[in-house]
């Protein structure tokens, strides 16, 4: 299972807000309701979300076995 923990954690150090991503990063509101439930967003989400934040992968995701 992917989490996306790490994103939330990295927002908050930034003191960034899901504003932060629609404005800056031009991510959808459905998109950020998809990444809050945990559901599957595409690797171009996942490359804007670290361009945004200046981070790589592990600080947006992280996989969780089931």
């Amino acid at each position: 299972m992917i989490s996306y923990d790490p994103l939330w954690n990295t927002m908050k150090k930034v003191g960034a807000s899901t504003y932060t991503l629609q404005v800056k990063a031009g991510i959808s509101s459905s998109t950020i309701r998809r990444l809050k439930a945990g559901e599957s967003v595409s690797t171009n989400t996942i490359d804007a979300l670290c361009k945004i934040f200046h981070c790589s992968v592990q600080d947006i995701i992280e996989f969780l076995p089931e």
